[in-house]
């Protein structure tokens, strides 16, 4: 049985993430393998006090390159699991606002 401290593994800041959290009311998340939709919603809504429209779970598969001698596979980042948080109409989250 994990605990909502260890679903939430930490937030996803990237282009596209801005973009989200700005325009379309969505934050990510890299969560652990076992967590679900139902866990993801239950932390974010007790953590962060605001509520949740919806959750998206998406696996992220390993990176993979090639060594440059042998042209051989390597894998070189291990796969995640990704979470899409769509909050409520007007409410936002303090740790995606960056800088004020």
């Amino acid at each position: 049985m994990t605990t909502i401290y260890e679903i939430l593994r930490r937030p996803l800041i990237t282009e596209k993430s801005n973009y989200q959290s700005s325009k379309l009311n969505q934050y990510a998340f890299e969560v652990a393998r076992t967590a679900t939709k139902t866990q993801v919603k239950d932390a974010i809504e007790t953590l962060f006090d605001v509520k949740v429209d919806s959750v998206n779970v998406i696996n992220a598969p390993a990176k993979r390159g090639r060594r440059a001698r042998s042209r051989r596979l390597m894998v070189r980042r291990p796969g995640y699991k990704k979470a899409i948080v769509t909050l409520q109409a007007g409410q936002t989250l303090e740790i995606f606002e960056g800088v004020k």
